[in-house]
C-alpha cells in the first residue's frame, strides 16, 4: 500500500519556510504540511515556561489531526526549549533546529562569529554548549532581535521594510567588542534566511551568513530513506493556528513553495 503520511514542519510563523524549501529540494515527492502557530506568535519574547508548555501540547494535536510520519520543529526557539518535551510526548521521529555554530566556526577565518537569533534562543544554555563544543577557539558574539522576525513576516506579506531596521539588527553584533573582526554570522532563527539578502546588502563589509536548513533536510532524508511516497507527489498544505488575512503576496509566497492549500486549525 502507498504510504500517504506527510512530513509536518512547524514554526511560530512563516520562518520555517526557509527549512521547507531545503526539505522540498531534498525530497520533492514528499507531501508536506506546514504549520504556522500565528496564534502563539512571536515565540522569541515568550518565557521558557510558556514555550515548553505550548509546543508539545500543540504538536500533539497536530500529530493526531495530520498523522505525519515525521515532524520538523523548524524553529530555533521552540527546539532549544521544547524539543525534549516533544520527543517524550510523541511516538514518531522529531527533528529539531539548532543554531549552526559548527559550520560557522568551520567557515570563519577571523575566528569571530556572530549568533543572530531571537532573545529566547541566544540566552539558552544550549548555545553555550554548542559554542564550547564546536567554536572553543572562536569569539562568539550573540544578539537577539525580535524586530528582525517581524521584518521577515512583513516581507513575505509584501510589505515594504526599511534598511535602517536591518542595520540595527546586524549592528547589535557589529557594535560589540570584537564585532569589527566578525566574518561569519549564524542565522539562528529560521525567519532570518528569508531576509538574508537584505542583511547582506546593508552590511559594511562582506559577511558569510550560515543557517541549518540544509543539514535539517539531510537528516529528514536519512530518516525517511527507502520509505514510499504517494503518487500525487509534492502536495502541500499550509495551516495557521489562528485567523489570518491571507493577502495575495503571502498566498503567492506559499504557492511558490508548493503550499497551494491553506486552512486554519
Amino acid at each position: 500500500m502507498t504510504d500517504t503520511r506527510p512530513l509536518l514542519l512547524f514554526d511560530s510563523g512563516v520562518g520555517g519556510l526557509s527549512v521547507l524549501a531545503a526539505v522540498r529540494a531534498a525530497l520533492p515527492e514528499a507531501p508536506l504540511v506546514y504549520v504556522a502557530d500565528n496564534g502563539g506568535f512571536p515565540y522569541g519574547t515568550k518565557s521558557e515556561a510558556e514555550i515548553a508548555a505550548r509546543v508539545p501540547a500543540l504538536l500533539g494535536r497536530l500529530a493526531e489531526r495530520y498523522r505525519p510520519r515525521l515532524i520538523v520543529i523548524a524553529c530555533n526557539t521552540a527546539s532549544t526549549i521544547a524539543l525534549a518535551g516533544v520527543r517524550a510526548a510523541l511516538d514518531l521521529p522529531v527533528v529539531g533546529t539548532v543554531p549552526a555554530i559548527k559550520p560557522a566556526a568551520e567557515a570563519s577565518r577571523t575566528r569571530v562569529i556572530g549568533v543572530l537569533g531571537t532573545e529566547a534562543t541566544v540566552r539558552q544554555p544550549y548555545v553555550d554548549d554548542l559554542s564550547a563544543r564546536f567554536a572553543a577557539d572562536c569569539t562568539v558574539l550573540r544578539h537577539g532581535s525580535a524586530r528582525l522576525v517581524e521584518l521577515a513576516e512583513a516581507s513575505l506579506r509584501g510589505e515594504p521594510t526599511g534598511d535602517r531596521d536591518y542595520a540595527e539588527a546586524l549592528g547589535g553584533l557589529l557594535a560589540q567588542p570584537g564585532g569589527g573582526e566578525m566574518d561569519t554570522v549564524v542565522l539562528a532563527c529560521t525567519h532570518f534566511p528569508l531576509v538574508a539578502d537584505r542583511l547582506a546588502a546593508i552590511a559594511p563589509r562582506p559577511l558569510v551568513f550560515v543557517d541549518g536548513a540544509a543539514g535539517i533536510a539531510r537528516r529528514v532524508a536519512t530518516l525517511t530513506k527507502a520509505q514510499q511516497w504517494p503518487a500525487a507527489s509534492g502536495e502541500g498544505l499550509a495551516v495557521f493556528t489562528a485567523p489570518l488575512p491571507i493577502g495575495a503576496p503571502l498566498q503567492a509566497a506559499l504557492a511558490a513553495r508548493g503550499l497551494e492549500r491553506i486552512e486554519q486549525l
